[in-house]
């Protein structure tokens, strides 16, 4: 079956080649563009959204999906926000809510904020201070997925982090009188501004109940407001009636009237329908099939971003087969990164990647341990090959060999197709495999709860930020295990103590160069491969088709297309 499937696959890796030659990258090289003013001829009309199925909550600071996250760009504003621009620029940190970025007092300990005047929830009531302090300690009572990774050196978090509901938060300080918020962190954190610019740390009224309000839209300060919302059938968002644009940078004034987002339609109907502009863009990636069509005759609606991306097989270290270190290390050595690439797209828009940080970050994995002509002991500069008589040694050593093993993967057809190939992959090193496709609303979080014992998944994984703490800190720090829960994305359960204080140290001390943080980084890649918690696969681009009728495009390395910024009159 695999062999039969290579000839289609190696027709289409040539295609995409050709497709990445007809279109742009953002976040490469690009020039630096700022948000356009806004034209009024330009505005209005309805632009128009597509994916196979919805993302989850509307609740912004527990949904962790990509696909609401970008949208929630365009609906809610934290203290600080990525740069509205083009190419690297939009991975920049810029003042939204506040008006201007503080420097560090007290060898980075304290973060002092002034409240910009006259912002104003969709709703008519005005932002106010204590809606910042509120906001913080619900991070904590809703159990944010990113609480601790992110927000645990805020003074008082660790008491938040054990008792959500008793949540003070202390470390947080209003002063109404000058519109000021202060953070009192117990430990530098190098990438606070970062962090406090993410979605989760958005701004929301006081009186927001703390829980996740599931399919209930809440008040927004962005141009537009969640409306309605049926999670099987579509969301709609309109404008906010008491937006003004405050800075075109953090938050530009959206040229839409309306964005609605249509769920149901799978992926390959949904690339028919965009090309023929039923839809303007889809959410879901493009069909393996799909793509050389793209390439020989839609070039002009499709575009390639360059950001930190990858996907990743996850093995759980708390249940058998991947309990066992030479099972795990198998894994690795069996994967085909080349099949990976090229059931992605092939070379133009994919590569193989050995370690945890893709090459777009500061700090690239620079060893591959497991391929070819290789170990931990003796790393190669890159992935040469699978080596499947180590791989099956491997598991024969392990005492695995026979053992069932369920593989968890998306219902997208590039998901599927390789969730199909490790299945396949597993099979071949002597296990007994099978697929089990879920919803792509429900897999990632299904595979985080520890409570369903997913042994192995099919993953993909984007940057919330470019950074190296944002692969190895939030998919594999000791914090971000969370048993029984639906947001803990450590999904392997990997906790190693010299891997925690290397990325610790990264983050925290503020006395550190670029280089010597990005050494700390790359050292701690090399540790966690040791161990082999995950298998990662390839690294990735993302490929976007739009209507034809969709102008303006605006790509963030951040949120991908800037969905305010789009022209559809």
């Amino acid at each position: 079956m695999l062999a039969s499937k290579s000839g289609k696959l190696f027709r289409c890796a040539c295609f995409c080649l050709l497709l990445t030659a007809s279109t742009t990258k953002a976040g490469v090289a690009a020039p630096v563009l700022d948000a356009p003013a806004a034209s009024t001829s330009h505005m209005g009309g309805t632009l128009r959204l597509v994916a196979a199925s919805s993302g989850g909550t509307l609740d912004p600071q527990t949904n962790y999906s990509g696909k609401y996250i970008n949208l929630f760009a365009n609906v809610y504003d934290g203290l600080t926000t990525f740069r509205k621009a083009d190419g690297l620029a939009g991975a920049d940190v810029v003042p939204d809510l506040a008006e201007d970025l503080p420097h560090p007092e007290d060898g980075g300990l304290t973060y002092t904020f002034r409240l910009r005047e006259g912002i104003i929830f969709s709703t008519g009531q005005p932002v106010t201070t204590a809606d910042v302090v509120a906001s913080f300690r619900r991070i904590f009572r809703v159990g944010s997925p990113t609480a601790g990774s992110f927000y645990g050196a805020i003074k008082g978090a660790d008491a938040c982090l054990r008792s959500p509901t008793d949540c003070k938060l202390e470390g947080v300080v209003e002063n109404p009188a000058t519109r000021s918020i202060t953070f009192h962190l117990t430990t530098p954190d190098t990438e606070f501004l970062h962090k406090l610019a993410f979605t989760h740390a958005v701004i929301l009224p006081a009186n927001t109940p703390d829980h996740d309000t599931g399919n209930v839209p809440l008040p927004s300060t962005g141009p537009y407001q969640l409306t309605v919302y049926d999670p099987n059938r579509f969301l709609k968002l309109a404008r906010n009636p008491y937006f003004k644009e405050w800075s075109a940078q953090a938050q530009p004034l959206g040229y839409p009237d309306d964005i609605e987002y249509t769920f149901g339609i799978p992926d390959e109907a949904a690339v028919t329908a965009v090309e023929n502009g039923q839809y303007d863009w889809m959410a879901d990636p493009i069909p393996l099939d799909r793509l050389g069509e793209l390439g020989s005759r839609f070039a002009g609606q499709t575009h390639v971003l360059r950001h930190p991306a990858m996907y990743f097989l996850p093995m759980n270290m708390r249940e058998a087969p991947f309990s066992s270190l030479k099972a795990r290390q198998a894994v690795n050595y069996a994967l085909n990164r080349k099949a990976m690439t090229i059931l992605y797209g092939g070379p133009g828009i994919a590569r193989p990647l050995c370690g945890m940080l893709p090459s777009t970050l500061p700090a690239p994995s620079t060893q591959c341990f497991y391929t070819k002509d290789a170990s931990p002991e003796s790393p190669a500069p890159m992935w040469r090959g699978v080596d499947m008589e180590k791989a099956r040694n491997l598991v024969r050593e392990s005492g695995t060999y026979g053992q069932k093993v369920t593989v968890i993967a998306a219902n997208t057809s590039v998901d599927l197709a390789m969730g199909a190939w490790v299945r396949d992959m597993l099979q071949n090193l002597g296990y007994r495999a099978n697929l089990r496709p879920l919803s792509s609303a429900l897999a990632f979080s299904y595979m985080q709860n520890s409570d369903n014992h997913v042994q192995i998944g099919v993953a993909s994984w984007s940057a919330d930020y470019p950074s190296a703490s944002n692969f190895l800190d939030a998919l594999l720090g000791c914090e971000n295990i969370h048993p029984g829960s639906d947001s803990s994305i450590n999904i392997p359960g990997f906790c190693n103590h010299d891997v925690q204080r290397l990325m610790d140290k990264a983050k925290t001390d503020v006395s550190l160069t670029a280089q010597a943080q990005n050494a700390l980084w790359q050292e701690a890649d090399k540790l966690v491969m040791e161990q082999a918690p995950v298998a990662p696969a390839i690294e990735k681009d993302a490929v976007i088709l739009t209507s034809p009728r969709l102008k303006n495009l605006l790509f963030t390395p951040v949120n991908q297309l800037l969905f305010s910024q789009a022209w559809v009159q």
